[in-house]
């Protein structure tokens, strides 16, 4: 239980290479997949946790082990959420920009297709933002976290839904 197979440090470099990994993976595929999490995207995310577990722990199964690999996990969280505060340059990198999906009523085709969204996707959202046609959307925007903010022509309202 409190001795390990592989040195400390081992799972520290480990953590941080896993973190990178999934981090970078995650952020490629996509903001929609960041939003709100689907069955689907749920499933994903226990799958991949419980894929890179040995990658992480070297088969050790010790219980400062598996601390040692928390606090470094941890840790490499904390030090993103610094980094990304100060550097605007790396929060853009990581965390993406928002977009305008809906313009004056003129939906963005070319970025409903590179967000993955579907015609369907879009109505939910709009919907949940107050509106039933999309001609009463001022403009709506997929933020950097998936949601889609969407003010309305003619009350000016915002509304903040998820995707």
């Amino acid at each position: 239980m409190w001795s390990m197979s592989v040195p400390w440090w081992e799972f520290v470099v480990r953590g941080v290479v896993v973190y990178s990994f999934l981090l970078v993976f995650l952020r490629l595929t996509g903001r929609r997949q960041t939003g709100q999490y689907a069955p689907a995207d749920l499933v994903l995310l226990l799958i991949l946790s419980n894929a890179v577990q040995n990658s992480m722990n070297a088969g050790d199964n010790s219980l400062i082990g598996g601390l040692v690999s928390a606090a470094t996990l941890m840790s490499c969280h904390m030090l993103l959420a610094h980094l990304t505060f100060w550097s605007p340059r790396l929060a853009r990198l990581v965390e993406g920009r928002p977009q305008v999906l809906v313009q004056a009523g003129r939906l963005d085709a070319t970025l409903m297709r590179k967000q993955l969204l579907t015609p369907d996707d879009v109505a939910a959202a709009l919907r949940a933002g107050g509106c039933l046609h999309l001609h009463e959307v001022e403009r709506a925007t997929i933020e950097s976290n998936g949601t889609i903010t969407v003010v309305l022509r003619s009350t000016g309202r915002n509304a903040e839904v998820g995707l």
